[in-house]
């Protein structure tokens, strides 16, 4: 079923996002963040998709309404975001998703992709309400998560000819969070490259990874999200 557009409160102002809501009605809740084309329609079926394995998803759109298919365009909505601003915009849908009376679990999943990997691990820095984090080749020069801080286990799911996000750059964050204590799984994937999960972009799309990764990432969260008492 498709999910619809909906509003929550951010930072004393209204925010959209992309709500997509399972069959059965409920289920565990999830925050899916875009990449840095923004709230596009790939985003919204990764959301859909959620909804198809179970779960509650939201997909903030964090541009405000910009989209593009533009990699210099794409890259300029990107540096030009507020992080504080984003992380009071993942506050919100956190906080919305968690008193929706579709939402089962007690704590919600993040799950990001480049820009949005990135978020993902900053959001659950900030906030104990995450209780599983996924990380999709995350990057963004400007966002610095306090690892200490980290409470919720992260899956990072990464590609071995990544230039941006590198697989030397994936295993220096797994040992970082390995040394702070931190329940951390980091899977790179051979003869992949950035955005081999996005089957809107066929020159980067690798269907044995994104299957993988799609699956590895939904028994993370039925494993770490537990229902509400």
């Amino acid at each position: 079923m498709a999910g619809e557009m909906v509003q929550f409160q951010s930072n004393g102002k209204q925010t959209e996002g992309y709500l997509a809501v399972p069959a059965s009605g409920k289920g565990p809740g999830v925050i899916v963040i875009q990449e840095w084309w923004g709230l596009v329609p790939h985003i919204k079926r990764v959301a859909d998709r959620f909804a198809e394995e179970g779960f509650v998803a939201l997909a903030p759109d964090l541009y405000h309404g910009k989209t593009t298919k533009s990699p210099d365009e794409a890259g300029k909505l990107m540096m030009a975001m507020n992080i504080a601003e984003t992380e009071k915009d993942l506050r919100g849908a956190i906080s919305y998703l968690l008193n929706h009376p579709a939402v089962t679990s007690s704590k919600v999943g993040t799950v990001g992709f480049c820009m949005g990997g990135a978020l993902s691990l900053y959001a659950a820095t900030k906030n104990p309400q995450v209780g599983a984090c996924v990380v999709f080749y995350g990057g963004h020069p400007n966002v610095k998560p306090e690892l200490e801080k980290l409470e919720a286990p992260m899956l990072g799911l990464y590609a071995e000819r990544d230039t941006f996000v590198t697989p030397e750059a994936a295993r220096e964050l797994e040992r970082r969070l390995k040394e702070l204590g931190k329940q951390v799984e980091i899977h790179i994937y051979k003869d992949a490259d950035h955005a081999f999960f996005n089957d809107d972009r066929p020159e980067v799309y690798n269907r044995e990874a994104a299957e993988d990764a799609w699956r590895r990432t939904i028994e993370f969260f039925r494993r770490h999200l537990q229902q509400k008492a």
